[in-house]
């Protein structure tokens, strides 16, 4: 097994080290065993190399460490790292965990929905077998009663058949079977409202717990039960701290005791201190989500009481959407409910790891050793500098934030869990930071202080002590996860976390999506393509070249190609073109005139004609 630490040589490894400690009568989960191979590989005082080549005296003497540390049981710093593990595997956030919760519901009703969806009954008994496996499928989506509880089925049944009679199932069988599906839910949340509003009425409601008033009792216990812990563990970690300062101070003062156990015990006290806020947190979103649903119910309780009231019959389209309100808001309920049991159980179970630093440290011996030691809580530290900052003049090449001319300060993600970041690596305990003094923005990354002497210190060198700060992590691996160093230890955080970042002690760095578009090519392409490299294909050419020197060319046509010739004429469009004829006129003539007189004759005499000639000349025309 010689060789580097390949994943393969560090699967085996693993392997080896649970088998030991099975043997020993210890089973460890594989990635407790992973974590702990390679936070002693990271431990400089064990002289491993992840780059090295090791022989095998060197991996006996990895798996022979491992196992020691993970059977130790007076190591706080086992503790803590079980902590951080068990956490790590177990927590869910709400939306995981509802999200887990409705998929564990769907495989129980399973069974019951594909006998309904995929049967096709014909006789009447079949058609009745049906039915009740739609009967025990509402009560089994609901959660409102046992299958065995004759009076909930009852209920069930009877509600069921107020909105979904039994002859109607003729017309669900003809039904695709993703529509059968959507059905059944339906129903499911139909046949669960009316038993709520039964319930509510008293006429009925057994099986159903009167979860509002249940969680109105749980969540005000379970938060005063989180303070308390909370508060207990606050004061160790003050308590160790002000040990940690007196001893730091003073070399030879409480020589007997080892300063590093004691720093173990409150990096456990301080991690543990950090799971609770975080079920804190939910617990105090889900009393927020209480008071919302208990609002939401009573009004839609409200509204369909004055929709129903005395009436023999409602149009489906009126109450039926009213129903259906009241179960989804039930199912709020429900899953408060879920939440409030799993945030329970998960503080319970994180008390076993605060043992061993309780056995070590007992109240007996904190109490004599702290005589004399003034003991500060966060809060006194932090208002004992609240009227002291940083001057920005002083530093020319850095750039310092404080909260009140800061956009969106809490939105900044504050290096070390707001542990100020000179005495962690300095001095090796964990001091609240104060952002009041200034926050030092160092290369995208934030920090803060525990004082200005200690801001003034890590600005004159940040890249210094920030290493300090990773080479102490080092030593002590439960700070990887206590202070946000996975991205400079990312082999090191379990498989759990790396998988989804969501479930990790805080929240992940910011990131977004973004993108960059480039030309494909720049410059104009610039390929030759009757290039050839082969010699041989430029003499083939070479050849071929000289013998067409010596060829004529002939052109010969066929009568499939005759005609065939492209051509193409040009010719030049009519001109619009117009003429002017010559002009028209006209003259105006006197008209004639012209009398006789006499035509008639007389009684004696010849006739005598006269003419008279009234034309008038043609110049007074």
């Amino acid at each position: 097994m010689t060789g580097e630490l390949t994943p393969s040589v560090i699967k085996r490894i693993i392997r080896q080290v649970g088998l030991k400690c099975a043997a020993q009568g210890q089973s460890l989960s594989e990635t407790l065993v992973a974590f702990m191979v390679k936070a002693v590989v990271l431990d400089p005082r064990n002289d491993f190399n992840m780059d090295q080549i090791l022989t095998e005296n060197d991996l006996q003497d990895l798996i022979q460490l491992c196992v020691t540390r993970l059977l130790d049981t007076t190591n706080p710093s086992l503790s803590t790292i079980k902590m951080q593990v068990y956490f790590d595997m177990n927590y869910a956030n709400r939306d995981e965990l509802l999200s887990e919760q409705e998929h564990v519901l769907e495989g129980k009703v399973a069974p019951v929905v594909r006998g309904i969806t995929e049967s096709g009954p014909h006789a009447q008994e079949e058609m009745d077998n049906v039915y009740q496996k739609i009967v025990t499928y509402a009560l089994l989506r609901s959660g409102l009663g046992s299958p065995t509880d004759v009076e909930a089925i009852r209920e069930v049944t009877a509600a069921l058949q107020s909105v979904f009679p039994q002859t109607e199932m003729i017309t669900f069988i003809l039904l695709s079977k993703k529509d059968k599906e959507q059905q059944l839910k339906d129903l499911a949340m139909l046949v669960t409202g009316i038993r709520l509003y039964n319930k509510q009425c008293q006429k009925g409601g057994s099986g159903i717990d009167d979860l509002p008033n249940i969680l109105h009792e749980a969540i005000p216990s379970a938060t005063r039960t989180l303070d308390e812990r909370l508060n207990s563990c606050q004061l160790l970690a003050h308590r160790y701290t002000a040990l940690l300062e007196s001893m730091q101070e003073d070399p030879h003062r409480h020589s007997q005791i080892g300063i590093f156990k004691l720093k173990e015990a409150l990096f456990n006290v301080r991690q543990h201190e950090a799971f609770l806020c975080i079920l804190q947190s939910n617990a105090i979103i889900s009393a927020q989500e209480v008071e919302s649903l208990d609002v939401k119910f009573e009004a839609a309780m409200m509204v369909l009481k004055n929709t129903v009231q005395d009436k023999i019959s409602i149009e489906s389209k009126e109450v039926f959407p009213l129903f259906m309100e009241l179960s989804k808001l039930w199912t709020g309920y429900q899953n408060e409910m879920l939440l409030l049991s799993f945030i329970t159980n998960m503080a319970d179970n994180l008390q076993q790891f605060l043992e061993i630093q309780s056995q070590l440290f007992p109240e007996e011996m904190l109490t004599s050793l702290l005589e004399g030691v003034t003991v500060k809580s966060d809060e006194e530290r932090i208002k004992e500098t609240m009227g002291t900052r940083v001057n920005v003049s002083d530093f020319k090449n850095q750039e310092w934030l404080f909260p009140e001319t800061s956009d969106n300060f809490d939105q900044l993600l504050i290096q070390y869990h707001g542990f100020c970041a000179h005495s962690i690596g300095v001095k090796g305990i964990t001091l609240p930071g104060n952002p009041a003094i200034g926050i030092l923005k160092h290369k995208e990354k934030y920090y803060v202080f525990s004082s200005k002497e200690a801001a003034y210190i890590f600005a004159q060198d940040p890249d210094k002590f920030i290493q300090l700060n990773v080479e102490k992590a080092k030593k002590y691996a439960e700070l990887i996860q206590l202070l946000e160093l996975r991205h400079q230890f990312e082999y090191l955080v379990p498989r759990t976390q790396a998988r989804n970042a969501k479930k990790g002690l805080m929240k992940p760095p910011p990131k977004c999506d973004s993108g960059t578009q480039t030309d494909t090519h720049i410059l104009p392409p610039t390929i030759v393509r009757s290039y050839e490299w082969n010699e041989w294909e430029l003499r083939r050419k070479a050849i071929k070249l000289a013998n067409l020197r010596r060829k004529l060319t002939h052109g010969m046509q066929t009568h499939l190609s005759h005609m065939r010739r492209e051509n193409c004429t040009q010719v030049y469009l009519p001109k619009e073109a117009g003429t002017q004829t010559k002009r028209d006129n006209s003259s105006n003539v006197p008209k004639p005139q012209i009398f006789l007189k006499g035509l008639r004759g007389g009684s004696s005499g010849p006739t005598h004609m006269v003419t008279v000639d009234l034309t008038r000349p043609l110049d007074e025309t």
